[in-house]
């Protein structure tokens, strides 16, 4: 297919940048989208290496924290102007995006995880935001619960909340992360859920948009 405008989604990049710059068609993109955990509980100067090396590859860039993240990574990233999380952003005319970082309780203490009912409400609060868009991504680094893209073995630990607000709004795409062994595709209603898996082990996602149409392709290099 032949788009109009992509983006190149990525996540989980954990302080290695480096295939951001392999990705093909990376500098000819329309941004970089960033779904989270930039570090591995790193702060300020460790997002910003990351932030400086993908904005080496493609200026354009939004990114939000994930739950590896510090407190401080999110507001460096909102003083940046480049914070997607309980955010609404317009991509494009008549294409939006809105985000959720951090992630539910998992049994490591990591320094960004809040109850499943913040994501939801971190949700509405971006959705409120949100124009009247004919197309819409959703950014979730916690994936929604019950898909490919959330199982640990054979576990589904994602998100209740996410899956929630997929199963209602039916975003066109929901680029998640998070759950680094669970690389997949899967449809929640109409909503492609992708999860690219760690930037340091290939993974990466195209979102195209073609007219008014907004998909994704998972891709690895």
């Amino acid at each position: 297919m032949k788009y109009d405008k992509y983006w190149i989604g990525i996540g989980d990049i954990h302080g290695d940048p480096g295939n951001v710059a392999r990705i093909p068609g990376v500098a000819e993109a329309a941004g970089v989208v960033v779904s989270g955990d930039l570090t591995t509980h790193g702060g300020v100067d460790a997002a910003r290496r990351v932030i400086d090396a993908v904005r080496r590859a493609n200026p354009v860039v939004l990114a939000q924290i994930g739950n590896m993240d510090t407190a401080a990574v999110g507001r460096w990233l909102e003083d940046e102007g480049l914070s997607i999380h309980g955010q609404a952003r317009e991509l494009a005319p008549g294409v939006g995006l809105v985000g959720v970082g951090c992630s539910s309780p998992t049994p490591f203490g990591t320094p960004s995880e809040v109850p499943d009912e913040r994501l939801g409400e971190l949700l509405e609060q971006a959705l409120a935001l949100a124009g009247q868009w004919d197309a819409t991504l959703l950014v979730a680094h916690d994936p929604p619960h019950g898909t490919k893209a959330d199982l640990v073995g054979a576990r589904h630990v994602g998100s209740r909340a996410v899956r929630a607000f997929v199963e209602r709004v039916q975003p066109d795409v929901c680029l998640s992360g998070h759950i680094h062994e669970s690389r997949a595709l899967d449809f929640v209603g109409r909503t492609a859920v992708v999860n690219p898996g760690m930037l340091a082990q290939g993974g990466y996602a195209v979102i195209g948009l073609a007219g008014r149409t907004l998909t994704v392709k998972l891709r690895t290099l």
